[in-house]
């Protein structure tokens, strides 16, 4: 069967405890503390594997965790690090959180791996806690704790071009004649159930990926059928070549076929009718008489809101060549970025939601002080070196109502903030 939803969980590892030892040798009895400290927790990371086309892996298993950090030793030993924990999914692979059904990261275009869930930092070992008035401490920090998330894998289609239209108008056809695929073909009075892709090869290695995304009914959009399964690989695709029975061999009007796929385009997502749409008007092979007209009819009804209509035959490849030639060159006309989702859900920011934080001025240091549990996890969390982790790191202050808080304080800009050692300047 195709796979391509999957709910599971993910699991971070948890950092490895601080270790609380004593520094004794011969002649030493007294040695300081040498706790080391512990261990990293394993990242959860994605991974993109050409290879795959299914979510098959995920439909049997449902949980799955990074190793934990291993706690620290004496003689200022280093926790070892958890493993880190590679999911490996198909290129195109959307994963959401189940809960919000936000995007957490889409695995398309450039983004081959990505880590989803951070594992813990390891605590410190007893060593990092002796002072000169407290030389023996005999206390250790504990490992951040693991995050733990219920995710939805969504895997859509990616292509440059979506074959749409009712079942049985001749798509799989038209794909095993235009491509390398080899879709079943057969009478299906409801749909083929698998999106197919194939290949168009227009030679000297230049060609698109079309899809055969599986035949629409009325009704798709709200989900009777499997619509919803369906029309979500659309949404990758650059341009549609809508396909209709312009023969109406099962007795099928070609011109309400149309209006009502278009229909539930606009009702699952409005943007896809924004997409350019060439129309296939199918089966000119059946014709007995009178063919110009229903091809007339098509093309006065949809030529004037610029859908180019092609008479073809998918079983003689009648009118194909000409079909297949002008979307290669509209798709030549159109930017090829592949369409990628933006990132909507940071699952850091949510481990901190029932956590408080304080903000006040500091007359002394002429400072503004941020403090809270949930401030040194998300520093401990996140890299702010990295521009990526920067961004994140604006977002926290804004998301978490810290900057608004600063500003009910009267902080102005170039005014400095300090945060668990963290100093940097204010600017709205």
């Amino acid at each position: 069967m195709f796979a391509d939803t999957a709910k599971i969980i993910i699991k971070s590892g948890k950092g490895g405890n601080g270790h609380v030892s004593f520094r004794r040798e011969k002649y030493v009895p007294d040695g300081g503390p040498d706790g080391g400290d512990g261990g990293k927790g394993g990242d959860v990371i994605f991974e993109v594997d050409e290879s795959l086309n299914t979510l098959n892996d995920y439909r049997h298993k449902r949980k799955f965790a990074a190793q934990a950090g291993e706690e620290g030793g004496k003689k200022n030993c280093h926790g070892k690090k958890g493993a880190d924990l590679v999911l490996k999914v198909p290129a195109g692979t959307i994963i959401r959180d189940a809960a919000t059904n936000q995007v957490i990261a889409d695995m398309s275009g450039d983004n081959k791996r990505q880590v989803i869930l951070k594992g813990g930092k390891g605590g410190l070992g007893n060593q990092h806690f002796a002072t000169s008035t407290m030389q023996a401490p005999k206390y250790a920090q504990p490992g951040q704790e693991a995050i733990e998330l219920e995710v939805r894998l969504e895997l859509k289609v990616i292509a440059d071009v979506g074959l749409v239209g009712f079942p049985n108008v001749g798509k799989s056809t038209f794909l095993s004649r235009v491509t390398n695929a080899q879709p079943k073909i057969a009478n299906y009075h409801f749909t083929t159930l698998n999106p197919n892709l194939g290949v168009v090869d227009m030679g000297w290695g230049d060609g698109f990926v079309i899809a055969d995304i599986p035949g629409l009914i009325e009704g798709a959009s709200e989900g009777i059928g499997l619509g919803h399964e369906f029309l979500k690989h659309v949404e990758r695709c650059k341009l549609l070549i809508h396909m209709v029975d312009a023969a109406s061999v099962e007795g099928r009007d070609p011109i309400a076929d149309i209006k009502a796929i278009n229909q539930e385009l606009a009702e699952f997502n409005p943007e896809l009718l924004k997409k350019p749409q060439v129309i296939a008007a199918n089966k000119i092979d059946a014709f007995y008489e009178n063919e110009n007209e229903t091809i007339a009819a098509l093309r006065a009804e949809f030529e004037k809101d610029g859908l180019k209509v092609y008479p073809i035959s998918a079983v003689s490849g009648q009118g194909v060549k000409e079909l297949i030639s002008d979307v290669h060159q509209m798709l030549g006309e159109m930017d090829d970025t592949p369409i990628v989702y933006e990132q909507e859900y940071f699952p850091e920011l949510h481990i901190f939601e029932t956590e408080a934080f304080t903000a006040a001025y500091d007359e002394k240091a002429n400072e503004y002080v941020v403090e809270g549990p949930k401030i040194e996890k998300m520093l401990g969390y996140t890299n702010i070196e990295s521009e990526k982790g920067f961004l994140f790191f604006q977002k926290f202050l804004r998301e978490q109502g810290i900057l608004k808080e600063l500003e009910a304080l009267g902080i102005q800009d170039g005014d400095t903030v300090r945060m668990y050692g963290l100093s940097f300047d204010y600017y709205k």
